[in-house]
């Protein structure tokens, strides 16, 4: 975490010497929602029904697991769920149907998780009406869209809008960047069909999710399995370390170093050198870590666990988009 980021949620007093920009970045925001609302600039609307995971603030939420999730509880609900991603970090001149054979440089860390986890095709490309349109190109298949991120692109029309929040850090300051950590103000989540609280409980929140880990998984095949109880070194390239930790914590294992990166980080084996095994290390870190993977290195597998609140309004809505699309 950077001294920025700390100072958003600790409200250091300085960060607000910010304040000018974060009132240009409202200005520029808020005129670009009204060109979509006066219709000024279109929203595309798919012919099948398309579901927002996303937020309002910068850093992680828990989103990858919880669309790791959702795949699963739509499967149950009997629709066919394709996922599509911007694949923060890759190069992208067109649309990219992720393979197992893709780099996370190619396309991207979260994207290269989900389409490993879920089991739906993913495709990958900053401008999600792209990806959507090739998504059901390729996979006809495929009665559902699921967008990861992309709360605030406005040119994708959507059915269902859901907002993870941090249940421990909250809003901060409730500044919009770069005062604060935010990409809208807060008042947008009461224009969002489900707020979803992370690890804690919040005012603003529908309902809650908590992370349960699952297990140490070595990075290569032929490695022993991390005894319970081991003394382990960390190392994360995430938006909340500190999430890490208490999951760590919270399934048994004791922590000797800690070395937290900036979110994406693209990992080397540089990274590692003074660490000493065995490492611990996120699901979404140890995609791009397979390529020189030494004996010794382990990530920690987690799954998302929402509440009773939470499914039941989703089995809602999800109700609502059957009779809409005809389902």
């Amino acid at each position: 975490m950077t001294a920025l980021e700390r100072a958003w949620y600790t409200k250091q007093w300085w960060c607000y010497l910010l304040a000018p920009f974060s009132v240009l970045f409202w200005l520029l925001s808020t005129l670009r929602l009204f060109l979509f609302k006066a219709k000024l600039k279109a929203s595309y609307r798919l012919p099948v029904p398309v579901i927002i995971v996303g937020n309002i603030s910068v850093g992680g939420t828990g989103k990858t697991p919880f669309t790791l999730w959702l795949c699963q509880f739509l499967r149950e609900q009997g629709f066919t769920p394709g996922i599509i991603s911007r694949g923060y970090g890759a190069k992208l001149v067109a649309p990219v149907l992720v393979t197992p054979e893709h780099t996370a440089t190619e396309v991207g860390d979260e994207p290269l998780l989900l389409a490993e986890r879920s089991g739906c095709p993913v495709v990958v490309s900053p401008n999600r009406v792209a990806a959507a349109q090739y998504l059901l190109q390729q996979c006809p298949q495929v009665d559902l869209i699921i967008s990861d991120d992309g709360l605030q692109h406005y040119a994708l029309a959507r059915d269902i809008e859901i907002v993870l929040i941090d249940g421990q850090r909250g809003l901060g300051n409730g500044w919009l960047l770069p005062a604060g950590p935010l990409r809208e103000l807060p008042s947008r989540l009461a224009q969002v069909d489900l707020v979803i609280a992370n690890s804690g409980q919040q005012p603003l929140a529908d309902g809650n999710m908590s992370l349960k880990a699952l297990q140490a998984v070595p990075l290569r095949a032929d490695d022993m399995a991390l005894k319970p109880n081991a003394k382990v070194d960390l190392i994360a390239g995430i938006g909340n370390p500190e999430r890490f930790v208490r999951s760590v914590l919270n399934a048994g294992y004791q922590i000797n170093t800690r070395r937290f990166l900036a979110d994406h980080h693209p990992f080397s084996a540089s990274d590692f050198i003074g660490l000493t095994t065995p490492i611990l290390m996120t699901e979404k870190d140890a995609v791009k870590c397979r390529g020189f993977a030494q004996a010794g290195w382990y990530y920690l597998a987690v799954q998302a666990q929402p509440d009773p609140q939470v499914i039941n309004k989703l089995t809602e809505k999800l109700s609502l988009i059957r009779s809409q699309y005809g389902y």
